[in-house]
């Protein structure tokens, strides 16, 4: 029986929550695909599926912090609109509790962050701070293919 391993390709089912509830959850939808230490996954909870066997589920309440690092207050930072414009639709709407995703500065990638609040002149105060940053996070798995 393969068990997951570093450096593994696996296919699971996966469900992120804090105390507000889910943050993700593949239950009841598309099993994810994911290379161990390809940073998909935060190595805090990569370290709790080593050692799982193919078929296994299991449930991880990890401490406040732990899994994402704390809150940090220099990742909350203001957005003006005209920066907004030039790397999205200068159509969009945006309203507090959204959660917008904007370019990496290399254009390769994606990241997220929650709109905080939004000004008069169409700038937005976002957070950069993983959303269970500083949150006990429950991790629930089911291990369904090792590669």
């Amino acid at each position: 029986m393969s068990v997951v391993e570093p450096g593994s390709f696996l296919t699971l089912h996966y469900r992120l929550a804090g105390p507000q509830g889910d943050v993700v959850n593949t239950f009841g939808g598309k099993p994810a695909t994911l290379s161990l230490g390809a940073g998909e996954l935060s190595p805090v909870l990569e370290q709790r599926l080593v050692g799982l066997a193919e078929g296994a589920r299991a449930a991880f309440d990890i401490p406040a912090g732990e899994a994402f690092g704390e809150r940090n207050p220099d990742m909350i930072q203001w957005l003006a609109r005209k920066e907004l414009d030039a790397m999205g639709d200068p159509q969009e709407r945006y309203a507090v509790g959204d959660v917008i995703h904007l370019p990496t500065p290399d254009g390769q990638g994606q990241f997220a962050a929650v709109v905080q609040a939004v000004r008069d002149d169409g700038a937005l105060r976002l957070d950069f701070n993983h959303p269970l940053a500083g949150q006990p996070v429950t991790f629930e798995v089911e291990v369904i293919g090792i590669l």
